[in-house]
């Protein structure tokens, strides 16, 4: 009777377990979905508000911007290439706030 108990008991902590890994991981799909949804069209690096260029210098120290795109809600995507060879995207608002890195 207690192996039987036992073995229900692990039994339903595994399917707990499951269920709560199958709903993050439908969170994080619907996150990247949404932001890969907004079109970003490439402007010029002159393009790229001071708050935001600002943010790089203060955050990434020796941070090169390589590229730069905005959308129609004035997010900005902003390529960079850091010192030690390294390279990613930011998105930001026009007023320096990271929305993604």
């Amino acid at each position: 009777m207690k192996k039987l108990f036992i073995t229900t008991v692990f039994a339903l902590g595994s399917l707990t377990a499951f269920a709560q890994e199958e709903q993050a991981a439908d969170q994080q799909e619907a996150a990247t979905e949404a932001v890969a949804q907004d079109s970003f069209s490439e402007i010029s690096l002159e393009e790229v508000p001071e708050a935001v260029t600002t943010m790089i210098e203060t955050n990434y120290p020796g941070a090169t911007i390589n590229k730069a795109h905005k959308n129609e809600e004035n997010h900005y995507k902003i390529e960079v290439s850091l010192e030690d060879g390294t390279s990613g995207a930011l998105i930001v608002d026009e007023e320096g706030n990271a929305i993604e890195q």
